[in-house]
């Protein structure tokens, strides 16, 4: 069975970096993206126009390349949850998370008894078609599954204790863009306010030993939350990445 890479580099300590697949429905590009060296792939059903037979061909390709992939659900729904975990998703996003009662029972659907309530619908492709026993897979997969829980408005950031302090979450991922937007300074990604929220809920995930994330735009902002102490980043899209090298060559090509 697959073991969730990510997850391994970080429990050692170490920063891992992934990219988004928000608009172009190909597999290949998760392929290629392992190819390039990210540690995984965030493949986006909450702002991506993708349906979850797209979404399983992506993460196929992935899991079949060992780039990790994560998917991003587009609300707290254990039928979302459930079927792409299915699927052989090693990692799902939260978004939007406030209340910590509900987060407490989105994160109990991504693991098995008795650490969760996730069913068990094991399919022979989400474990490699290898002849596995119940409680083999049942800790397998509650160990390798990582759960992400996106802050994003001013009120995650008032409860960010009470929501970190919630059993079963691993990665406390900033939104930067709705942050920005719910403290009154859409889109100013360097605003000193925005800055020191984020800065401040940094170090409310190492006290509470959850890992600190964010999802940037451009490659440069993501370097800059690396170098703040972020450990999983996300560095932009496939059609931001693909539209940038375009640019590139064509004035390379014309000048």
């Amino acid at each position: 069975m697959r073991v969730n890479l990510t997850r391994e580099k970080l429990a050692k300590g170490e920063t891992a970096i992934g990219c988004a697949l928000q608009v172009y429905r190909s597999p290949e590009i998760a392929r290629a993206f392992a190819a390039a060296g990210f540690d995984y792939v965030f493949i986006d059903l909450e702002h991506g126009s993708f349906n979850l037979e797209t979404a399983h061909d992506m993460i196929i390709a992935a899991n079949g390349s060992g780039i990790t992939p994560i998917v991003r659900v587009a609300e707290l729904l254990y039928s979302l949850v459930a079927r792409l975990l299915d699927s052989g998703a090693q990692g799902i996003i939260l978004p939007r998370v406030e209340d910590p009662r509900l987060l407490e029972e989105a994160l109990s659907w991504l693991r098995f008894p008795p650490q969760g309530k996730r069913g068990f619908g094991v399919n022979a492709s989400m474990i490699g078609y290898e002849t596995r026993g119940f409680t083999e897979i049942i800790e397998h997969q509650n160990r390798n599954t990582l759960s992400v829980v996106q802050f994003e408005t001013q009120t995650a950031i008032d409860r960010a204790d009470e929501l970190l302090s919630v059993k079963g979450m691993d990665i406390a991922m900033v939104g930067p863009a709705d942050l920005s937007i719910s403290l009154g300074i859409p889109g100013q990604f360097e605003h000193p306010l925005l800055i020191s929220t984020i800065e401040g809920l940094i170090e409310k995930c190492n006290r509470h030993g959850v890992v600190p994330g964010i999802q940037m735009r451009t490659v440069a902002g993501a370097k800059a939350w690396i170098a703040r102490g972020m450990r999983f980043v996300g560095a932009g899209g496939e059609h931001g990445l693909l539209l940038e090298k375009a640019k590139e060559a064509v004035a390379q090509l014309r000048g």
